[in-house]
């Protein structure tokens, strides 16, 4: 997925641009939020990271996320098969158990405001159909096991808990998409 895209989902029109250095300071003030803040980490080790992604130092694709023409959240899309190793199996034996061309994304709103609205689930959906046009079969979210907000709402966008997963020792729930899930 490369380069700016739309998509028309239940928020009406919804449109992924690539992160570039200009949006880092609003994407360190969501980060500075409480809702970010229970879940990400210090804001300026996060915008490091982010730095690295749009610097090409790391894989990970950033996007912003705009719901009919205002910045709404940030997503991101990574690369399973590099994460593979046995440094990142020692904290997460999951990695392990999915196949080497699985993606992860990750999905934050960024005002407070746009929250509970749906709209996370309507982005997710589009943003995983989409990859799902670009070829990609193993699509995964890994939200903390306490993130029920979260998991409501990547249920909602046809997220399913991976089953072949459960009994592992982790503190998240592997979900994958699915498709052609029944939504609630």
């Amino acid at each position: 997925m490369k380069g700016a895209f739309a998509a028309t989902a239940a928020v009406d029109t919804v449109e992924f641009t690539p992160v570039a250095a200009r949006d880092l300071p609003m994407i360190a003030d969501w980060i500075a939020r409480a809702h970010w803040q229970e879940w990400w980490g210090d804001p300026d080790t996060e915008i490091g990271y982010i730095r690295d992604m749009i610097e090409g130092r790391d894989g990970t694709r950033p996007f912003i996320f705009h719901v009919d023409g205002e910045a709404t959240g940030y997503i991101q899309v990574w690369d399973v098969g590099p994460h593979q190793t046995e440094q990142w199996a020692v904290h997460h034996p999951w990695l392990m158990a999915l196949p080497i061309d699985a993606i992860g994304v990750d999905l934050s709103i960024g005002p407070d405001e746009k929250l509970s609205q749906g709209i996370g689930s309507a982005v997710l959906k589009a943003f995983a159909q989409a990859l799902v046009n670009d070829g990609h079969r193993t699509i995964i979210i890994d939200p903390d096991l306490d993130n029920a907000r979260a998991i409501r709402a990547y249920f909602k966008a046809g997220f399913r808990p991976m089953p072949n997963l459960d009994g592992m020792k982790h503190d998240v729930l592997i979900m994958q998409f699915q498709l052609d899930a029944d939504q609630p």
